[in-house]
């Protein structure tokens, strides 16, 4: 195996080990055993961010009470963050590549917790509102920042197995913990923790990086792509916008399929520019790998079939149940549980062994028949019998989707490109949530509204209705995922991944 310097490696702070093995010195100082701190410290960043979606779904009623904003408003609050973010998530990863991984990284935490500060004081909606705005432009450098620092620190195979394995599950699992963080600060403090409690997260990334990340600007410094980046970050506003906008109001709705037919002709142009253009943005060889292609669906199709356990799994917990927050974040769990594990015993045992081609499918079979078994939730089923089975089966499901994805997607990118390729990951997860969100959320209230025609809407009626709704969102779920079994299946290659260090890069 080739232990010549690593380029990356500069810019994350790391050398690889030399032939007789022994630690050597960070480029900036530091030894080479701090790579696992250096895990643990984007680790909290990346449970920063990705809880941050569903601690403030649990705050949003109280909030609403607090500065006296319309329902019709509310789904702003979710809007302004997922499309800054999802529109400038590529942006923010060039920018790492540009800049220098830690500086961003640095950059995206200071402005993130300085965001949440600005909402968590927030006296009006507007004021909120811009501030959910400013957390997504943050995270959008933030986010790709971490996980190409992860690339490009661990570079053994067997390491980067395990880092890609815990680094899966709190992406995963950031949601469910954000349920019960949220539950528990929203009942025992007050909404706006909900956004304070960002400042701790990041103090304590801020500080680890400046003392553990060396390295500044990259040697192999791309440049930027100037009209690709106004087509992508335009045409991505475009598409959250449009399905964003499906949500509160019909299919039909002009803006609703005049941005999403703006944003899907902006990527095309995109798409196209990016063939022609001397230095792209994201060039094609990132994305026509053909395991990193499909390692991008399957982050783009969990990310949108996910939320059919999130959201409307709470809202039975709550409506039917009559679960607190504080009950319904804890009722989650199981599942964070089994993607913990899932995911470690995926990247360190399941993938060296066997490859990806067993493995993601397999989790995408899984997940669709936990979707199919929450189908069968009624208005007496109780949680130990009914409710925590299906999640179990959908954490190990989930497990083997993200940490295989996570690792395979960054894999055998060059320095340079690693940035661009980790936000990646991102925008896929983030594009299908949003695509997701407003499907099931059409689909599930249709199924209400069509259960209620020519009924009483007696309380017991209601209740079935919610059922009903419920149940067509989740048998959704288990078609995305149906849909992911079969992609995945057929585009990833047999065989295990020959994953080397060499160069600075990771290649398959």
């Amino acid at each position: 195996m080739d232990r010549s310097p690593d380029p990356a490696a500069a810019d994350s702070g790391i050398r690889t080990a030399p032939p007789g093995g022994g630690a050597v010195p960070y480029a900036g100082g530091g030894k080479h055993e701090h790579r696992w701190l250096i895990l643990a410290v984007i680790g909290i960043a990346q449970l920063m961010v990705v809880l941050d979606a569903t601690i403030v779904n649990i705050a949003l009623p109280s909030a609403q009470q607090d500065l006296g904003f319309s329902d019709g408003n509310r789904q702003w609050i979710v809007t302004a963050y997922a499309l800054a973010f999802g529109s400038l998530l590529l942006l923010g990863g060039r920018i790492a590549d540009l800049v220098g991984r830690k500086t961003v990284f640095i950059a995206g935490l200071a402005g993130f917790a300085a965001a949440s500060a600005f909402g968590g004081a927030a006296t009006s909606f507007g004021m909120l509102v811009a501030a959910r705005a400013l957390q997504g432009a943050f995270g959008a450098l933030l986010a790709p920042a971490a996980l190409s620092l992860l690339t490009t620190t661990f570079t053994d195979p067997k390491e980067r197995a395990k880092a890609f394995g815990i680094y899966g599950a709190i992406a995963g699992a950031g949601g469910a913990v954000g349920l019960l963080l949220g539950g528990v600060l929203t009942e025992y403090l007050d909404w706006r923790w909900c956004l304070f409690v960002n400042l701790a997260f990041a103090v304590v990334a801020i500080l680890g990086g400046l003392r553990l990340l060396h390295g500044g600007r990259p040697t192999d410094r791309p440049k930027l792509d100037v009209p690709g980046t106004v087509l992508v970050s335009v045409g991505l506003f475009c598409i959250v916008y449009g399905f964003s906008n499906a949500e509160t109001h019909d299919w039909s709705d002009v803006q609703t399929w005049g941005f999403l037919l703006v944003g899907v002709v902006l990527l095309a142009a995109f798409s196209w520019w990016e063939t022609r253009a001397g230095h792209p943005l994201l060039p094609l060889r990132v994305v026509l790998d053909r395991d990193r292609g499909a390692s991008y669906l399957a982050m783009f199709i969990a990310g949108a079939g996910m939320f059919g356990v999130f959201l409307f799994l709470t809202y039975y917990l709550q409506q039917i149940l009559g679960y607190s927050p504080v009950q319904t974040g804890v009722a989650f769990l199981p599942l964070v549980a089994c993607m913990v594990v899932s995911s470690i015993i995926t990247t360190n045992k399941l993938v060296p062994r066997f490859g990806p081609k067993p493995i993601v499918p397999l989790g995408m079979a899984l997940a669709a028949a936990a979707m199919v078994w929450l189908t069968f939730l009624g208005l007496d089923s109780t949680y130990a019998a009914h409710v925590m089975p299906p999640l179990l089966v959908q954490g190990v499901g989930m497990g083997l989707i993200f940490a295989t994805a996570m690792n395979l997607a960054t894999g055998g990118v060059a320095a340079h490109d690693a940035g661009v390729a980790s936000a990646m990951v991102n925008t896929s997860q983030q594009v299908g949530g949003s695509i997701g969100t407003a499907l099931l959320n059409t689909l599930a209230t249709t199924a209400a509204t069509s259960y209620l025609v020519g009924k009483q809407p007696t309380p017991q009626v209601q209740a079935q209705a919610s059922i009903e709704s419920y149940s067509t969102a989740y048998w959704w779920s288990a078609l995305f995922f149906a849909v992911g079994f079969l992609v995945t299946l057929v585009l990833y290659r047999p065989g295990r991944p020959k994953i080397v260090a060499t160069e600075g890069a990771v290649h398959m």
